[in-house]
């Protein structure tokens, strides 16, 4: 891969749900320890918490699934946001847009229900997000054969193939 492919921003939706807590936060940690994550991380989930709210939480989730490395930590903390809203309005993609700044290849992770999938890959669409963006969707892939193909659909819609993962 060229660097002109690399992602130059990461969100992932869900980011205070069970899923971020045991998988996506040690991964990150995992990841700035390794010197393989230098770009802004934009934690996306429903209202109600703060920056500092999701620090803790991404601390407490490093303490109990992985080895917690503070410097590592530190650095994640310097590289993390958060874009409350919820899924259904437009201004939370408006607001994430807003965030992406100068971001041109940004790398949307969707650590969040399959039935919200359509949704908010239409969304990052309407909003611009999706200009020049990958999307990785979280299995499962659909309840069954024909909810999966509906779902492929609404990627495709928004995002060239290569473009999904």
């Amino acid at each position: 891969m060229s660097v002109a492919e690399l992602s130059d921003a990461l969100t992932f939706f869900g980011a205070t749900g069970d899923l971020a807590y045991k998988k996506v936060f040690p991964a990150l940690q995992w990841l700035v320890k390794h010197n393989q994550l230098d770009i802004p991380v934009i934690g996306v989930a429903r209202p109600g918490w703060s920056i500092e709210r999701l620090r803790e939480r991404m601390k407490d989730s490093l303490t109990e699934h992985a080895d917690f490395d503070p410097a590592a930590f530190d650095k994640l903390c310097k590289l993390l946001r958060y874009c409350e809203g919820e899924y259904s309005e437009p201004k939370t993609f408006d607001r994430l847009r807003e965030m992406l700044g100068s971001a041109k290849r940004p790398l949307h992770y969707l650590a969040i229900p399959p039935s919200m999938f359509a949704q908010v890959v239409s969304e990052l669409g309407r909003s611009g997000c999706a200009n020049g963006a990958r999307v990785v969707v979280e299995k499962p892939f659909g309840r069954d054969l024909h909810s999966a193909r509906e779902l492929n659909r609404a990627l495709k819609r928004v995002f060239p193939e290569a473009s999904i993962f």
